[in-house]
């Protein structure tokens, strides 16, 4: 069993082994789920899909499918 102590301004360090299990990494976020009366699990916060709208803008001119086709084909005979 793993165990971590709580300080004075209510903070804890999640053991090493434990980050690692959950994928942690700096500035993940964390939940704290009650599944028994006193009893809590610790799961890493995942993000729904929702959470991406915005993250990316509009572009401000439209890209029509013929263009985006011709850009392609160019890149890819560059790359050969």
């Amino acid at each position: 069993m793993t165990t971590a102590f709580v300080s004075s301004k209510g903070q804890i360090t999640i053991p090493v082994e434990v980050r690692a299990t959950l994928g942690l990494s700096p500035g993940d976020r964390v939940e704290f789920v009650e599944f028994e009366v006193g009893q809590f699990a610790i799961k890493a916060a995942t993000y729904s899909v929702h959470s991406l709208k915005g993250m990316i803008r509009k572009p401000t001119v439209a890209v029509s499918i013929e263009d985006m086709n011709a850009a392609i084909a160019a890149k890819g005979a560059d790359a050969r």
